[in-house]
């Protein structure tokens, strides 16, 4: 288990060790990207060019935790978090990297950053857990989405 993190910040992670398995579809086998998982950085930042002052704490929290982040799965929008999700492209970039199961979950600073109303928020939750993936939002005031995690082997 990695040390303590200094960060602020809420873990949570599906049972992805000891022969679980990613959601619903029995005969789909998790990928493995070496001995940690695999998973996209989002967040929706109000002003184009500072993207990566939110991107940078989700990749150390991240880091802080093992987790590889694959190329193309850093992904931020920009503008406002009430933009509806299908018409946010950094969020189709997540959808799709999740569709080709190059990762197995998804950190955001809050949940609201993937998807702000109500309705859409249930709608994508529901997508997410539908592909058997997790999400962990940073802000520890949110709560986990998806299973409780097995602590990785060593």
């Amino acid at each position: 288990m990695p040390p303590p993190s200094r960060r602020t910040g809420w873990l949570s992670l599906p049972h992805l060790w000891g022969g679980s398995h990613r959601g619903p579809r029995t005969n789909a086998a998790a990928p493995v990207v070496g001995p940690c998982p695999a998973v996209a950085l989002y967040a929706v930042a109000p002003l184009r060019g500072v993207e990566h002052l939110v991107l940078d704490d989700l990749s150390a929290y991240a880091d802080d935790r093992g987790w590889v982040v694959p190329a193309g799965c850093t992904v931020a929008d920009s503008g406002p978090l009430d933009q509806d999700p299908n018409v946010r492209a950094g969020w189709q970039r997540v959808r799709a990297a999740a569709v080709g199961r190059l990762v197995h979950g998804v950190v955001a600073p809050s949940f609201a950053h993937i998807a702000y109303r109500a309705a859409d928020r249930d709608r994508e939750r529901a997508w997410l857990l539908e592909q058997g993936l997790f999400a962990v939002a940073t802000d520890p005031t949110e709560l986990l989405l998806g299973p409780e995690p097995e602590e990785p082997r060593a």
